[in-house]
């Protein structure tokens, strides 16, 4: 009975030494906390609710010194990025990076600061859409960022430079994951950074979006997008494909063993499905997507071509209502919460396969229950579609696109949801629900079922839009000829 005792001890004492372990080490999925919202909650609201849902690992796309501080003392893992505009600078002037560093990195980095792990140095500069304006600052910038670093004596910190899964691709003649390779026109620059992370024992850091395989093409099976898909799966050698995620991972994987660099770590640093804005961009995918990825990283199993467990941050916390639509109106919908702390869904987060319901954000304050909509007693319409084009190029519409959460609403319903927006963005001031005295202020809830008119927060003034007004030229006409079909 003595040694049973003992071997039970033992057990327990392991066990809680691998659970302790496995919590200092960050373990569990990572989260993207994105800032790109009209009216946002207050930093240490979010830094609750991040703490309540169990999120260990976050990724933050620029330094913010609001954010920085709410995380202090918190043992959250952060990766902490540098803006795509800063690298040109970054790379011609190693003092630029030095400064940075030191008022972004080596100022929280003390005992009870910040957790800070990584440095994201730029994001995404290789997109094709770039035009290739940031190919030849990434490197340097990179090497100056870390420099900074291991001057500072923060070697343990780690740069490293996220890349969108564009950067590579199975040719035509071999369309499966063995066949991967970087894109010719950035390959050897991309080996040059994959050698000097692999050099600093950093991390290559890769975004995968399935949700965007099934967005671009209208033949692409909807079940591999998924992770319980039952289409017939690809097989490539021997290795079995049962879902595009696996298959896009493991075309990086061949890429760096065909560049020589089979051991290098991945972190995936965005994965996600948004909820509106597209008729595959929903509620129940978004749920069946992330719950699935979920247990899918943290089983332990990988992928065909590399075993063990994923470190991925899920794209993303909260709804941004001023992100560029210029990829798609799903852009402001990839939150797992509403853009006030509310969840969407139910998500396990931890990979348990528990139903569990997500922790909302305490004590949000709103406006007024007030809303702007159509004057129902109206009927000079004359300007009805230049008042919409303004509102919606001035707000966020997006609710309102085919297949989105609003399509079904009638031509009032969508002028007053376009007022609406419009209406709460600007803090419900008065004018601001004139439109040439078709709008109207009321106090009737104007939502039903399946579309919300959202009352915004209430704490603080609304932020700058981050150039919501480039919205004119790209919604423009088809904005309103849409709402008024």
């Amino acid at each position: 009975m003595g040694e049973a005792r003992l071997s039970c001890y033992h057990l327990l004492v392991l066990f809680l030494v691998m659970w302790m372990s496995m919590r200092s080490s960050g373990f569990g999925v990572g989260v993207n906390w994105g800032t790109m919202a009209t009216h946002q909650l207050p930093p240490e609201k979010v830094v609750r609710m991040l703490k309540d849902n169990g999120f260990r690992k976050l990724k933050l796309f620029e330094a913010d010194e609001r954010i920085l501080g709410a995380l202090m003392g918190t043992h959250i893992e952060v990766m902490l990025a540098i803006p795509n505009y800063m690298l040109q600078e970054m790379s011609e002037d190693p003092s630029v990076a030095t400064s940075w560093v030191q008022a972004n990195v080596s100022s929280y980095s003390y005992t009870g600061g910040v957790n800070i792990k990584y440095v994201a140095v730029g994001n995404e500069p290789f997109l094709q859409t770039y035009n290739g304006t940031f190919l030849k600052y990434t490197l340097p910038a990179l090497k100056n960022i870390q420099q900074a670093l291991n001057n500072e004596g923060l070697e343990s910190v780690k740069a490293t430079v996220p890349f969108n899964a564009d950067i590579y691709y199975s040719p035509d003649s071999n369309p499966v994951p063995s066949g991967g390779d970087f894109r010719a026109e950035v390959r050897d620059l991309t080996i040059e950074i994959i050698q000097y992370l692999h050099s600093n024992d950093a991390p290559f850091t890769v975004n995968i979006y399935p949700f965007l395989s099934l967005y671009g093409n209208a033949y692409f099976p909807m079940d591999y997008a998924f992770f319980d898909g039952s289409n017939k799966p690809i097989k490539d050698g021997n290795n079995v494909y049962t879902n595009v995620f696996d298959a896009n991972f493991d075309t990086l994987v061949w890429a760096l063993d065909r560049a020589g660099f089979p051991d290098v770590k991945i972190i995936v640093g965005e994965v996600g499905w948004p909820t509106d804005g597209d008729k595959n961009a929903n509620v129940k995918n978004a749920k069946r997507f992330n719950q699935g990825l979920i247990h899918h990283v943290l089983s332990g199993k990988g992928t065909p071509a590399r075993k063990g467990k994923i470190e991925a941050y899920l794209f993303s916390l909260i709804d941004e209502d001023a992100k560029s639509i210029l990829p798609g109106c799903f852009e402001r919908h990839w939150g797992i919460f509403e853009y006030d702390g509310k969840p969407k869904y139910e998500l396990d987060v931890s990979g348990s396969r528990e139903n569990k319901g997500l922790v909302a954000a305490e004590g949000v304050k709103y406006m007024v229950r007030r809303w702007c909509v159509l004057n129902p007693n109206t009927d000079d319409l004359e300007q009805l579609p230049d008042s919409i084009n303004y509102a919606c190029s001035m707000s966020d519409c997006t609710a309102l696109g085919y297949g989105s959460s609003c399509n079904h609403l009638n031509v009032a319903g969508n002028a007053s949801y376009a007022f609406n927006m419009y209406y709460q963005v600007n803090n419900q001031q008065s004018w601001d629900c004139d439109f040439s005295g078709l709008g109207i202020e009321t106090e009737e809830d104007p939502s039903d079922d399946e579309c919300r008119f959202p009352v915004m927060i209430a704490h603080g003034s609304s932020l700058a839009l981050h150039g919501l007004d480039f919205l004119a030229s790209i919604v423009g006409g088809w904005m309103v000829f849409l709402l008024m079909v």
